[in-house]
């Protein structure tokens, strides 16, 4: 979801999928993490996502923000400045 928030938008990203434990929160960036590691092997990927998203996001000299819940989901946040005129 994408909202206008004056000189800024604000942008969420949710799914209700497994959710992501509270201990792993504080490395879910990190580059090569993985919480699942069995789960991970059989979907793919590098753990390299969240950190080239942080990294794009601190770029832009914003914070990306997450709350999640075990077996309810995850909610990604971040807010970006409009192009100026």
């Amino acid at each position: 979801m994408v909202t206008d928030i004056g000189t800024r938008v604000q942008v969420e990203v949710n799914d209700n999928g497994i959710g992501i434990d509270q201990k792993d929160l504080p490395r879910i960036f990190e580059r090569f993490y993985r919480v699942d590691k069995n789960r991970s092997r059989d979907q793919g990927g590098t753990g390299l996502g969240l950190a080239i998203v942080k990294h794009i996001i601190e770029g832009h000299k914003q914070v990306i923000g997450v709350r999640s819940s075990l077996n309810q989901g995850t909610t990604f946040s971040f807010t970006l400045d409009k192009p100026s005129k």
